[in-house]
């Protein structure tokens, strides 16, 4: 009888002979590519530093596409679209020190989008290693401990026989759900060492399934069958692992109501009659859920986005399916159900029936009116025909990815995503600059459609040095630029709190001006025009600009009522 922990995978001829023959001039560099090509990367992002060259310069001799940026953190960024897009663990090179930790706020977001980023980072030199000052340049005490608390998992490699597991270790972690970025740090000398090892032609690291446990998703089954006024929360799990069709049988089959997160945006069609959008920040929304007697939030934490603040205190019973073991709980006691959405997902629909409820449409019909009514008493005629006119523009297919701006916030709640996977923004850990380089990798997942960023002008001074990579790689790439002078929303927070703003105005650049000299063409819009340029810019390949001067007010809260 043969097991399968007693299989063993036989080299080919050509492994053979590439194990026994290795090409000369091959280095640790080398090695870190060629795993990345056996566990099957196609692309890579990053900056090169000085201790990090051994990896670029094996990039060389490699048939990894890289796309350079200009900062780290936007490289970040870039990595951490890409893996959202394709659901792929993104390499993420960087250099020792002042490099790897520019990309902290980049590995941040990662971590809290769930976004799969492996970030391979050089040390000093091993001899440097152990917390000691010797003086090396980019010496720190403790790289790694800068990270710890930031991504998902760390790997140490101090010989060149490490980097292949260390790396296929990694990369295990970061697609084992939750996805997550992760830490590599490999010492300059490593890298730079010529090799003698036989070239990495395959390397295995599956992730590993996160089934549910059945008892727990036949009491979830028993209480939802059972309930009479269900409602749904659907979060970003259900996009990341694919389960909005899921999600809509069950919800279906239930006739409950659902909300999606403003992380879950696409996951549940916007004008399905059971839809009852984004809108968590309104009242109208969180009294109608908090009524439900069972609430089942699928892939949410219930953090304070998704809660109007903390304000939201469900009353009924709440099934909670979540991957992230913290997140379990954390905000409400719940039946907590450790697992993937998709696979937490079938398990109910195997035994789940069919419930009748010929109210539940009219009932999301009234909450909808009612969110409607108050948003138009506070004349935002303007924000909407913004938000209207790029909804018009962007095509179905088109992911667009959004900065902490006013509109974004806008977007949040009121924009129809249309297709789950395809609206992104940094709401998770809330970073300024994400829109335009994080486009940058979106276009590179998918390179079939055009991508939209959108930033404010404060947003955008973060990133405009990324104008040369979307040009450099002639990436098609279009970014709205919404120029109301400073960052809008802390003017908005701070006049509301304290009588007047400070801090927050800017002196800003010619935006179309600037666009041009990068050889980006650029063209100055109005709110009546702007589907229009936005259509004509998406519709041209290559990277564009769209700067749109207007001063945009947000929504009155509902959590400070």
């Amino acid at each position: 009888m043969t097991h399968d922990h007693d299989l063993v995978l036989r080299p080919t001829a050509a492994q053979t002979e590439a194990a026994l023959n290795p090409p000369p001039g091959r280095n640790g560099g080398d090695l870190v590519v060629e795993t990345l090509t056996g566990l099957g990367a196609t692309t890579v992002f990053g900056l090169p530093g000085q201790h990090a060259l051994g990896m670029f310069d094996a990039l060389r001799r490699s048939d990894l596409a890289y796309i350079g940026l200009r900062v780290e953190n936007n490289a970040g960024f870039a990595a951490d679209a890409y893996g959202r897009i394709t659901g792929e663990a993104a390499p993420l090179l960087l250099s020792t020190g002042p490099g790897a930790l520019t990309s902290l706020a980049a590995l941040q977001e990662a971590a809290a989008a769930s976004a799969p980023v492996l970030a391979i980072s050089s040390q000093i030199p091993g001899a440097g290693l152990g917390g000691g000052r010797h003086g090396y340049l980019h010496e720190l005490p403790d790289q790694q401990a800068s990270f710890r608390g930031v991504v998902k998992s760390v790997h140490t490699v101090r010989t060149q026989s490490q980097i292949p597991s260390a790396i296929a270790e990694a990369w295990e972690s970061a697609l084992t759900a939750p996805h997550g970025p992760v830490w590599v740090e490999i010492p300059q000398d490593v890298l730079l060492a010529e090799t003698s090892l036989p070239v990495v032609t395959a390397a295995d690291a599956a992730p590993h399934d996160l089934p549910p446990r059945p008892e727990l998703t036949a009491v979830a089954a028993d209480l939802l069958s059972k309930a009479a006024r269900p409602a749904i929360i659907a979060g970003g799990g259900v996009v990341r692992s694919d389960a909005s069709g899921k999600l809509r049988q069950l919800a279906e089959r239930l006739n409950a109501p659902v909300v999606t997160t403003f992380g879950g945006k696409g996951a549940f069609p916007w004008n399905h009659p059971l839809s009852l959008q984004s809108w968590l920040e309104d009242r109208h929304t969180t009294d109608f859920l908090e009524d439900a007697d069972v609430l089942l939030v699928v892939g949410s934490g219930l953090g304070e986005l998704s809660s109007n603040y903390y304000t939201f205190k469900p009353r009924g019973r709440v099934i909670q399916i979540e991957a992230d073991l913290g997140k379990l709980e954390s905000n409400h006691p719940a039946l907590g159900i450790h697992a993937d959405a998709r696979l937490a997902l079938s398990a109910l629909l195997e035994t789940v029936p069919e419930r009748e409820d010929e109210t539940a449409a009219d009932r999301v019909r009234t909450v909808l009116d009612l969110v409607r009514e108050r948003i138009d008493a506070q004349e935002l005629t303007l924000e909407q025909q913004v938000l209207a006119a790029v909804r018009q523009a962007l095509p179905d297919r088109s992911a667009s990815f959004w900065d902490m701006t006013i509109l974004a916030y806008w977007a949040w709640s009121a924009f129809d995503a249309r297709r789950p996977n395809t609206m992104h923004s940094a709401q998770g850990a809330g970073g300024l600059g994400y829109a335009f380089p994080a486009a940058i990798g979106g276009a590179v997942a998918d390179p079939t459609h055009p991508v939209l960023a959108v930033s404010g002008d404060g947003g955008a001074l973060y990133s405009i040095a990324e104008l040369a990579t979307a040009r450099q790689h002639n990436l098609d790439v279009t970014w709205l630029i919404v120029d109301d002078g400073g960052y809008g929303i802390l003017r908005e927070y701070m006049t509301d709190a304290f009588g007047q703003a400070t801090a927050t105005e800017l002196s800003r650049p010619d935006y179309v001006a600037l666009a041009e000299s990068f050889g980006v063409p650029g063209v100055r819009t109005t709110p009546d025009t702007l589907a229009d340029d936005l259509a004509k810019s998406l519709a041209t390949p290559g990277p564009s600009v769209v700067v749109l001067p207007a001063l945009l007010r947000m929504f009155a809260p509902t959590h400070l009522d």
